[in-house]
């Protein structure tokens, strides 16, 4: 899914340092007709397969949602970061991966 973050005043850039910061991958990325240069954007890109992969469903997809918003709200703030990082790691305990580690 495609993010346009102008609505927002933020970068791509800015976005997925912030989001990285409180455990949440997401991609910078151009959108259509990106005033902004490539190694900047206007945009995020987030991916599903990663959390689908572990069994998530909506109801999760709107708690992510919901942590993306909390953390875009206040890009800058460490400790909003941390917060949003420990509610990520209690959502995937919740949901480990389905791989075997033998």
């Amino acid at each position: 899914m495609l993010v346009d973050l102008r609505p927002k005043k933020l970068t791509g850039k800015i976005a997925q340092e912030a989001l990285d910061k409180a455990g949440i991958t997401v991609n910078k990325n151009m959108i259509p007709f990106d005033p902004e240069k490539p190694m900047v954007t206007s945009g995020v890109r987030i991916g599903t397969p990663a959390v689908t992969t572990r069994g998530m469903k909506e109801a999760e997809m709107q708690l992510i949602a919901d942590y993306i918003d909390e953390v875009l709200r206040a890009p800058e703030n460490a400790q909003v970061a941390e917060q949003v990082k420990t509610k990520v790691r209690a959502l995937t305990a919740r949901f480990p991966l389905p791989y075997s580690a033998s």
